[in-house]
């Protein structure tokens, strides 16, 4: 009985570890430092804490490092550039991969992004998608190989 008991105070526990908001999950993740860093600079913390639900397209470090140094520090420090470029990666709703289909798909920023999937690989405009489905409590998070710009 104490076992059982135990399993399930563990299992409640590991529940309500993993349950986290959008900017907690990439937080956690470690692979969306530059991200994160944004988003707080352009003040959207509060806005993807928030109920949402949201499905953000999520350019790793790796992505980030892939614009030169000076333009992404000019973008750091203009907010309603950096605003404009981060609500272009995010969609209202929460749209699991098997949901997604090909075409215009509007964003959080106004304008769309286009939705492509060609022999099992799905784009986002020019950006590859490498992984699926990371779920928060508000959203989903589809991680992307390049930061997306919008028109």
């Amino acid at each position: 009985m104490k076992k059982l008991v135990l399993a399930a105070m563990m299992a409640a526990s590991f529940t309500a570890a993993q349950a986290a908001d959008i900017v907690d999950t990439a937080k956690s993740a470690g692979s969306f430092n530059t991200l994160v860093a944004a988003v707080q600079a352009a003040g959207l913390v509060d806005t993807l804490k928030g109920p949402g639900p949201f499905t953000v397209f999520a350019p790793t470090d790796e992505a980030f490092a892939k614009i030169p140094k000076a333009k992404l520090d000019a973008l750091l420090k203009d907010k309603a550039a950096l605003t404009k470029v981060l609500t272009y990666h995010v969609v209202p709703g929460k749209v699991m991969a098997a949901s997604v289909k090909p075409g215009a798909v509007k964003t959080v920023e106004g304008s769309s992004l286009m939705v492509s999937a060609k022999g099992g690989t799905v784009m986002v405009d020019k950006a590859k998608v490498v992984k699926t489905d990371v779920e928060a409590d508000n959203g989903v998070i589809h991680v992307i190989d390049s930061v997306i710009m919008p028109k």
